[in-house]
C-alpha cells in the first residue's frame, strides 16, 4: 500500500467526524489516537522512518534534547508493561512498539534548557505525522509510573519523562473493553476562535 493509499484509507474513517475551518493537509485530520492496535509487527524501516522524522524536528539552539527509548521485542515490551498504569495496559498491551519520550533539562554547558519540553513536543508531533503518512497509528500515554520507568530503563535524573508512545497498525475495536470501544472514534476540536487571539487575549 502506498503512502497516498494509506492516507485515503484513514480519511474514510474520519469523514463526518472531523472538518477543518480552513484548508489544511488531510494528514492533520487523519491523525488520531486509536486504542485498538493490531499485533502486526512494524518493519524496522518504518519504525526508523518515524524516528527519523522526530530527529529532524526544530529545537532551541539545535540542542535536540529529546531521547527515545524503544521497546519492540517481547522482552523489552514486558518491561515497559510493568510501568504503564492498569487502565492503559488493557488496550496498549497489543501495540508492537512502545517508545518513551524524554528530554534533557540541561544544555551541553550545564545551563537549564527552558525549551526542552517544548522541543520534545515538536519531535512527538513530527513522529505522529510521519506515522500517519505510513498508515500507522500513534497514541501518547501519560498514565505511567515515571519513577519506575526511570529506574527500569536507567534514565538519568537530568531527563524529564513525558510520555509513552504506542505505535502500530490499527486493530479491530471489538477487542477493546466495551467502555473503551465507545471512545474509539476520531475526536473533534474546539472552534479556532476560542484558541486564537489577535493582539491580546480578550
Amino acid at each position: 500500500m502506498s503512502n497516498l493509499q494509506a492516507i485515503n484509507k484513514i480519511a474514510a474513517e474520519v469523514e463526518g467526524q472531523r472538518n477543518s475551518e480552513y484548508s489544511v493537509s488531510p494528514l492533520f485530520l487523519n491523525r488520531w489516537s486509536t486504542r485498538a492496535f493490531s499485533d502486526r509487527k512494524i518493519s524496522d524501516q518504518d519504525l526508523y522512518t518515524v524516528l527519523e522524522a522526530a530527529h529532524w524536528a526544530p529545537s532551541s539552539f539545535n540542542d535536540q534534547p529529546w531521547r527515545f527509548i524503544v521497546a519492540k521485542t517481547e522482552e523489552q515490551l514486558s518491561v515497559f508493561h510493568q510501568f504503564i498504569n492498569e487502565f492503559n495496559l488493557t488496550w496498549v498491551s497489543s501495540a508492537p512498539v512502545l517508545i518513551v519520550v524524554a528530554s534533557d533539562k540541561l544544555r551541553a554547558n550545564g545551563d537549564p534548557n527552558g525549551a526542552h519540553a517544548f522541543d520534545a513536543g515538536a519531535a512527538w508531533a513530527s513522529m505522529a505525522i510521519q506515522a500517519t503518512m505510513l498508515g500507522l497509528f500513534t497514541h501518547a500515554i501519560g498514565g505511567f509510573d515515571r519513577n519506575k520507568a526511570r529506574q527500569m530503563l536507567n534514565i538519568p535524573e537530568n531527563f524529564e519523562l513525558h510520555a509513552v508512545i504506542a505505535l502500530g497498525y490499527q486493530g479491530d475495536k471489538s477487542v477493546l473493553p466495551e467502555a473503551i470501544q465507545q471512545r474509539e472514534v476520531p475526536n473533534t476540536r474546539r472552534p479556532l476562535n476560542e484558541l486564537v487571539f489577535e493582539g491580546k487575549i480578550e
